[in-house]
């Protein structure tokens, strides 16, 4: 039986194959032949092609003047397609500040800056805020204020001489920019053994300046170093 099926497979596929390449035509046996000779008449001669060149536009004239230019910006077309480079807008420069400065150091910073370009800087009033001393003092004579030091050693309070000759002799045992802060610096002091000392007022309120600089470039930054000498230990930083 399997014999059988055998070869009933083997005569179908050849019986297939016989009639798919139309070997048995001559019967009327044969696959249905399609044809599309419109799809030949279609199709692209390779042999009548040709490469040509892209043809050059027409030269653009230039505009008779810069009036008429500029009365008609969209009637001109560019001759090409190519980015033209645009300058970068040219740096404002840094801002920068120094201060503050009392009265005579103003007046030399003045006579220093006066060399930089015109508008190039500024003097701004401002105030210079007054300082306020913990104090003892003023002693009788030098052996006094010798023993109030060597009394501050044995405690370990440190001190200084006060920065105003109506003070002499005396000592500064701290310096603050507020008298509440002063006075908080007081009460520390007492609680360490320190009796006799005070707040007092070392320095006003006062006017003062401040150096401004608006737009310090490369070019105006060489001539800035030249006013250093003048800006009495005190150092350019960025505006605020």
């Amino acid at each position: 039986m399997l014999r059988f099926l055998v070869l009933v497979l083997l005569l179908a596929n050849a019986g297939y194959y016989a009639w798919s390449q139309g070997l048995l035509q001559a019967w009327g046996l044969a696959p249905a032949q399609q044809a599309e000779p419109q799809r030949l008449q279609q199709q692209i001669q390779p042999e009548a092609l040709r490469i040509v060149g892209a043809k050059a536009p027409p030269p653009v004239a230039a505009p008779a003047s810069g009036t008429e230019a500029a009365e008609s910006p969209a009637s001109a077309e560019p001759a090409s397609t190519a980015s033209v480079p645009v300058a970068a807008a040219p740096s404002a420069g840094e801002c920068l500040q120094a201060g503050v400065f009392d009265e005579e150091q103003a007046d030399a910073l003045r006579r220093a800056a006066a060399a930089l370009p015109q508008g190039s800087w500024s003097l701004q009033r401002t105030t210079i805020a007054g300082r306020w001393m913990v104090y003892m003092g003023r002693f009788a004579d030098g052996d006094a204020l010798a023993k109030k030091r060597a009394e501050l050693r044995e405690i370990g309070v440190p001190f200084d001489r006060p920065n105003n000759a109506s003070l002499e002799p005396g000592l500064s045992l701290g310096r603050f920019s507020t008298e509440d802060a002063a006075q908080r610096g007081l009460s520390n002091l007492a609680a360490k053994g320190v009796r006799t000392a005070r707040v007092v007022q070392e320095r006003p309120d006062a006017p003062g300046f401040m150096l401004r600089l608006p737009a310090v470039d490369e070019a105006l930054r060489a001539q800035v170093e030249a006013l250093r000498p003048a800006l009495a230990g005190k150092t350019l930083r960025p505006c605020v």
